[in-house]
């Protein structure tokens, strides 16, 4: 899976892949692991992402939230059961394959307040 990287860079809004509207449907069956798998890290010069693929039990709660119509908030992702440090936003939604949630944070991210460490003077 790669890594989706937006050229959006605003925190407060969720974004969708466009291309994948224009996109005919794949023939591929999505993968549903048994159990949520959570990527490792990857990063750009802002941000630090990963990407968290949810079980079809699990991603069906999900569309039940949000009807893949928007991003989930913090409590709502949790709830889910996906577990991470602080400071991580849902940020986008791929939609050829809805039930991976995109996250990322900005580099400098205190995992424990979920706080950017400011830079000293």
């Amino acid at each position: 899976l790669k890594p989706y990287r937006s050229a959006h860079d605003g925190p407060a809004r969720c974004l969708r892949d466009p291309s994948s509207e224009l996109s005919p449907p794949s023939a591929a069956m999505p993968h549903y692991p048994d159990e949520i798998e959570y990527s490792e890290k990857y990063a750009d010069s802002t941000y630090e992402y990963r990407h968290v693929i949810l079980p079809k039990a699990i991603a069906k709660e999900m569309y039940r939230i949000a009807a893949t119509k928007r991003c989930l908030a913090d409590h709502e992702w949790r709830s889910l059961g996906v577990t991470q440090s602080r400071g991580w936003v849902h940020y986008e939604i791929h939609r050829p394959e809805p039930h991976i949630l995109l996250f990322r944070r900005p580099l400098g991210t205190d995992p424990n307040t979920g706080r950017v460490a400011q830079p000293q003077r």
